[in-house]
């Protein structure tokens, strides 16, 4: 809950940081001098793209509470029993013992969103921001794709019938190796 209510703080500050600036780019823009016409377009750039960021942003992490949502009435949202330091993270070795696991479970099944997402949540466990962002965007566009059927963990084959190489998406350890 904590985290919603620092996030609506955080886009509702945005917002009106965008208002702000937007109405000084208009401004500049009335002025109607070559010099302050070309400032307040450049200025009204940057409401724009913000406002763009903030609805990604908003539209990838409703999307992913879906997820959560949908995996917990499963059964499925992993659970949170991992060791922590004394101040209160996560500890690194419980964090890369379950990353294995999930690394794992993905490969076993890799057109599986859950997995994918069990995935996400474990990157993130390890602080591995970056990847577990795009685990989770993999989780997303994999349940769009098929919302309702868990896949079986089958072996990709090449046209030959032997198995295929792994997939370039293949999820990687966080510490890069």
């Amino acid at each position: 809950m904590r985290a919603k209510i620092t996030y609506f703080i955080t886009a509702a500050v945005l917002v009106f940081y965008f208002v702000l600036v937007g109405s000084r780019g208009l401004m500049l823009i009335r002025h109607g001098t070559a010099v302050t016409v070309t400032f307040g377009v450049a200025v009204l750039i940057l409401p724009v793209i913000g406002v763009w960021f903030l609805w990604k942003n908003t539209q990838f992490v409703r999307r992913a509470n879906a997820l959560a949502a949908e995996l917990d009435a499963e059964g499925g949202l992993p659970v949170d029993d991992l060791a922590r330091t004394p101040s209160g993270r996560i500890d690194r070795d419980a964090a890369d013992a379950v990353f294995t696991k999930r690394r794992e479970e993905t490969e076993d099944a890799p057109d599986d969103w859950r997995t994918w997402f069990r995935l996400a949540v474990a990157y993130q466990d390890a602080r591995d921001t970056p990847r577990a962002r795009k685990a989770m965007q993999r989780a997303i566009a994999l349940h769009k794709s098929r919302p309702s059927t868990p896949s079986s963990p089958t072996v990709p084959t090449s046209p030959s019938g032997e198995p295929a190489p792994s997939s370039p998406a293949a999820p990687s350890s966080p510490s890069g190796a």
